[in-house]
């Protein structure tokens, strides 16, 4: 995102004393000493016997050493390389030993321990905001000048160029102005000098460039990245979002980047570079480890964390997991130290004479010149002198920040070396002032452009000469001489009171659309795998292969939106349109896939062209891409039957409710056996005061699907011995009109002030005149007050930034539309209340839901209907607040990327925005009595606990102002929407630490995991175009494919042929299929089995080569995340049984841990 919009807007950091030199190295205690006593006579024989054998006895030590050398540290490796092929082995760097545990298998999970956490920090640093003079979030920077005598400064100036895959123009308007351009200028540019560096990050754009590219200037661009000129850093299809995106799409997008510059340059990144998301998520650091990343540089964190890191000489650290005891997710972390990651905030902690050395800033280019009023001049033999000392300094300022004497400088900023002359002009400059500054052996200093690997790889060796570890430093066994840390950094602010938390909820609409995409290719990822698995002849091959292409273009789609402004809201209406399309187009297209998927797997379509259109439609359908889905009506005559076919795309069997929308009310639900099943039928709502009912009805019932399969269920009309669907019971408040009751159902007034709906598991409340819940009793008879607040934030943010204007105001008011359904399956409190508007902007549901066996009877449902539209809401942010009498000391727990919890407190020392924070997926409060309260989101949100015993959620926001962050707009183009939360209350079966006192996150129960699952993976459901006759069937009706539900706490990440189009022509016994496991861990401390309905855990071991009922796995391999790295666990953090599995198939997952296997599959014969 660019920063030329504001840079030269005043800035105040904080002013501190000059920085510290490094510490000396700790001493080392001696060991004791052995007992020199010895008789005189003894003495004397012993010297004579070693002087005698003296070469024997050195000869044979030297010889025990090497092998001792071998056993312990391996075999000496080559020089490492990116490149598959050749088959050169990946550097390992020299390792300190660590004890390993074996792989825990209880779900007690353990904690690492770090020498710095994110929370010690915030509650260290006092957050005043100190101006600190030139460096205005910092202090003024000094030196001595003796820092360099013993070891001189090797400074790598890393040029760059950061292009953003969609913001102010889509990625492709950016690819025709801009990115284009700059591949063919670092081609050009890098070939007339071996001395001249480059790095690119982004395979979105790369990957377009090269269908483009000529054969020549794709064997030049090779040609620069083998000799190490030029360094692809990350790789992935975009530099993703950290805040909003799910671990699944974080992977996927990797993969589909790494995978595509491995199979087209034979490159494999290690570095990873991520200078632009808004804040960082320690999920980040896991995935990228286990893809075999051994170093990251990052940017964005919030000033005050930055300043106190740099006075500490902490901004290079060895980030590790929370739960990691073993050290085993360990990565290298470069944080940059300045505001920015423009050339002015880059060589130095003086930005205005940074810019004197931005030479694309020179009067003939068109880039905003300097602010400071201080411009670049071209270096000449007469100035360079004077020009190369200015640039020292500041180089030798920065250095002072970092433990090291190797410096990192970028020299870049968003779209740069877009021409020649541009790229000229910054090489041509800084090759001068680089002679000079090596020329000059007094200046002990060595400068020349670099890559990243250039600078790792150089601080690693001088890490390993020199010890850098301060005294008492715990640090890590990957590299020595710096602090181990954990934790994560948000919520990001780069001035002021101006945090970035607005993000995290803008453009919700497409938020969720990512979520649905994201769960329909999984879920055809599985189809696929299942169709080409059990496919034996080329025939059956057909259908794979004609939507192959298809399910890569949905993956780059995906991909695509989680770039840092995509998913989080922050680019152009017109390019938010245009992320949209795409996702839509690939949802249509992996739609008609999965619909003629199941056809071939319930043995229905066979030898039929892949092009005869399918039998079934999705259940739910989009007209457009910025519309809700619209439910299918069925429609059945007497004596026909609709066939509704459900896909199940978790790992263990699903009891459930489900339901769909019918044009009648007296229809029957039949099993595939044609057996009746209970249902109910109840009106569909609407957000329309005047006409609350569409006219169309809901049908419910319990669906049993067998684990990653197939049911069949039928919609019947008149179906001799089963009894019609029982319609439920309606009651009705309202003030603002009269309500009609609608046929056949009874209806009836609501008496008192409050009304129920019950379960057998609990009881809700409601209030009757504002239609908001109250509390919730427990079976038990324990009461909790849940009071559900409604309300508007008055705010001056933007796209970015949350700028709230006080506290939220609540919004209903009473009277109001209120109805109530009390039915079997499903109990309902739809709420259109009154507000000050004539069409209020939100309406909602609560449900409660019964069945004996479902998951679904523990949870309460809230759905949301949101209509943020017109002028009324301007600069106005909705949200919904739980206000229970949970003592949570305003503490909660919210995930991070859907992979893991963070702790999260409310400081009194930054402002509310400040509080707010990320939620991928769920946020939860526990009591000092055990007591939980979690919210399970479909989507990502903004979360608060502002006051004790409160949990807020920021539902939408409309902004009208552009928040100086370069966007150049506001956020008006809110959508109609739906959000959908599951909200779960627990009480622990065993005393466990009070949140108050303990530092570390909190796990989810594991009927908390399997509610989050259920959301998060819901059924798919297709039904037939045409009824049918009640007849018998010819063809099956279920599909069955594991052998056995997986353990509840084992999740199928993906299960998938990662190159369908290149299937048949891959070699036999090559592995094309691949199965990524997460092993869930979860908090011990509540019930395991009982109310999340489980029956086994991950305690054993599971046996790939039986997991499936009618696959034989003929081979199995342990790879990476990324599916790079076969067999090399050592380089992957993992645990050696990891790498054992091709042996018998079992395997151990320690809780947390995603493990990747290459499969062989083949039909049972």
């Amino acid at each position: 995102m660019p920063l030329s919009s504001y840079l030269g807007n005043t800035r105040r950091g904080g002013g501190w004393a000059q920085s510290l030199l490094p510490s000396s190295s700790p001493t080392v205690k001696s060991t004791p000493k052995l007992n020199s006593y010895r008789k005189s006579r003894k003495r004397t024989a012993l010297i004579n016997f070693l002087l005698t054998n003296f070469f024997t006895i050195a000869l044979s030590l030297s010889f025990i050493f090497f092998i001792l050398t071998l056993l312990f540290f391996g075999i000496p490796r080559p020089i490492s390389s990116h490149f598959k092929p050749p088959s050169v082995t990946r550097r390992i760097t020299t390792r300190k030993p660590v004890t390993r545990k074996q792989p825990r298998l209880n779900s007690n999970q353990t904690s690492a321990a770090v020498d710095i956490t994110t929370k010690d920090l915030y509650d260290k640093i006092e957050f005043l905001d100190k101006p600190g003079g030139a460096w205005t979030q910092g202090w003024k920077v000094s030196y001595k000048g003796n820092e360099w005598d013993t070891e001189k400064l090797k400074i790598f100036v890393v040029p760059h160029s950061h292009n953003d895959p969609g913001w102010k123009f889509t990625v492709e308007e950016y690819y025709e102005k801009q990115s284009r351009h700059i591949l063919d200028t670092i081609v050009h540019t890098l070939s007339k000098d071996p001395r001249r560096k480059f790095i690119w990050e982004e395979m979105s754009y790369l990957e377009r460039w090269w269908r483009d590219a000529s054969e020549d200037k794709r064997e030049s661009f090779t040609n620069l990245v083998k000799n190490g000129q030029l360094e692809i850093v990350g790789g992935g299809w975009v530099m993703n979002d950290e805040a909003n995106s799910h671990y699944f799409a974080i992977i996927e997008q990797i993969t589909e980047g790494n995978m595509w510059l491995n199979d087209t340059i034979g490159f494999v990144p290690k570095n990873s570079w991520a200078i632009d998301p808004f804040g960082y998520s320690p999920t980040m650091a896991y995935l990228l480890r286990r893809m075999g990343f051994e170093n990251m540089l990052i940017q964005r964190t919030h000033y005050e964390l930055k300043k106190e890191l740099a006075w500490n000489k902490n901004l290079e650290y060895v980030w590790r997991q929370s739960w990691d005891a073993d050290e085993t997710t360990d990565i290298f972390v470069h944080m940059m130290p300045f505001y920015s990651y423009d050339i002015p905030h880059t060589c130095g902690p003086e930005p205005a004479i940074c810019c004197q050395f931005d030479f694309a800033r020179m009067h003939h280019f068109f880039y905003e010149l300097c602010p400071w009023g201080q411009h670049p001049e071209e270096t000449n033999q007469k100035n360079v002198q004077e020009r190369a000392l200015k640039l020292l300094d500041q180089y030798r300022k920065k250095s002072t920040l970092y433990r090291t004497n190797t410096l990192l400088v970028p020299l870049g900023d968003d779209f740069r070396y877009v021409s020649v002359e541009e790229a000229e002009a910054q090489f041509r400059n800084y090759q001068m002032i680089f002679d000079y500054i090596n020329s000059t052996p007094s200046l002990n200093a060595e400068a020349k452009f670099g890559t990243l690997d250039d600078y790792f790889q150089t601080l690693r060796e001088e890490a390993n000469r020199i010890n850098f570890s301060l005294r008492g430093e715990i640090g890590s066994g990957q590299i020595g001489g710096f602090p181990s840390l954990s934790g994560d950094f948000f919520t990001y602010a780069d001035r002021q009171q101006d945090y970035w938390s607005g993000y995290y909820v803008s453009r919700p609409f497409f938020k969720a659309v990512d979520r649905v995409l994201e769960q329909t290719l999984r879920a055809s990822e599985m189809l696929m795998a299942f169709l080409l698995g059990h496919c034996q002849r080329p025939q059956c091959e057909k259908l794979p292969m004609r939507y192959a292409y298809k399910l890569t273009a949905a993956r780059r789609n995906l991909a695509l939106f989680q770039h840092h402004d995509g998913v989080t809201g922050t680019a152009k209406d017109h390019v938010v349109l245009d992320y949209g399309t795409r996702m839509h187009t690939s949802l249509q297209d992996l739609q008609i896939f999965m619909s003629k998927a199941i056809e071939v797997l319930l043995g229905i379509r066979q030898e039929k062209s892949d092009q005869t259109p399918a039998l079934f439609d999705p259940e739910q359908v989009r007209s457009k891409c910025d519309a809700l889905p619209v439910r299918k009506t069925i429609s059945t005559r007497k004596g026909t039957a609709q066939s509704v076919v459900l896909f199940n795309p978790l790992e263990q069997t699903r009891e459930e409710v489900v339901m769909v929308v019918v044009n009648r009310a007296d229809v029957t639900v039949l099993d595939s056996n044609w057996t009746c099943v209970q249902s109910q039928v109840s009106p569909e709502l609407q957000h329309d005061g005047s006409k609350i009912f569409t006219g169309r009805h809901r049908v419910h019932w319990k669906a049993s699907i067998p684990a990653m399969g197939l049911q069949t269920y039928y919609i019947a009309n008149s179906f001799v011995g089963c009894e019609n669907a029982k319609p439920v019971k309606l009651k009705f408040f309202s003030k603002l009109s009269s309500i009609q009751c609608p046929a056949p159902y009874a209806c009836s007034k609501v008496e008192g002030d409050t009304v129920e709906i019950m379960n057998r598991h609990q009881v809700l409340t409601f209030d009757v005149k504002l239609g908001l819940l109250q509390k919730v009793t427990h079976k038990n008879g324990r009461q909790n007050v849940v009071v559900e607040e409604i309300g508007l934030y008055t705010s001056s943010g933007g796209a970015y930034l949350f700028l709230p204007d006080g506290d939220a105001q609540p919004i209903i008011q009473s009277g109001g539309h209120l109805v109530i359904s009390e039915g079997l399956l499903m109990q309902e409190v739809y709420s259109y209340p009154k507000t000050s508007w004539e069409k209020t902007p939100v309406s909602h549901s609560t449900r409660l839901y019964s069945g004996g066996t479902t998951i679904q009877e523990f949870l309460i449902e809230k759905e949301y209907h949101v209509e943020l539209l017109g002028r009324d809401f301007n600069d106005r942010e909705l949200i919904v607040r739980y206000k229970t009498d949970t003592d949570n000391k305003r503490i909660f727990y919210s995930d991070l990327n859907g992979f893991q919890m963070s702790r999260r407190e409310t400081y009194d020392k930054i402002p509310l925005q400040g509080n707010y924070y990320p939620m991928p997926s769920l946020a939860f409060m526990q009591g000092s009595n055990g007591q939980r309260f979690s919210v399970h989101s479909r989507q990502a949100a903004g979360v608060a606990s502002l006051r004790e015993g409160w949990l807020e959620i920021m539902l939408d926001r409309r902004l009208v102002r552009d928040d100086g962050r370069g966007l150049g707009q506001g956020v008006t183009d809110n959508r109609v929407m739906n959000v959908v939360f599951h909200i779960l209350m627990e009480s622990n079966v065993s005393s466990t630490s009070n949140p108050a006192s303990n530092p570390l996150p909190l796990s989810p129960s594991l009927l908390s995991h399997r509610v989050n699952a259920q959301l998060n993976y819901p059924l798919h459901a297709f039904i037939a175009k045409k009824p049918q006759e009640i007849s018998v069937v010819t063809h099956s009706t279920s599909f069955s494919p594991l052998a056995s539900p997986l353990p509840c706490d084992l999740h199928i990440v993906s299960f998938k042929v990662p190159r369908p189009s290149k299937y048949s022509q891959q070699q036999l016994g090559d592995p094309r299929f691949v199965l990524m496991l997460h092993r869930r861990n979860w908090d011990s401390s509540f019930c395991k089995k009982a109310r999340s309905r489980c029956t086994t855990v991950a305690n054993e071991p599971v046996n790939l080569f039986n997991m499936f009922k009618d696959l034989v796995v003929l081979d199995a391999k342990a790879t990476s995340l990324n599916l790079l790295h076969d067999d090399d666990t050592e380089m992957l953090g993992y645990t050696e049984q990891f790498g054992d599995v091709a042996r018998d198939g079992r395997v151990i997952i320690p809780p947390m841990e995603i493990q990747t296997y290459k499969l062989e599959l083949r039909p049972q014969q």
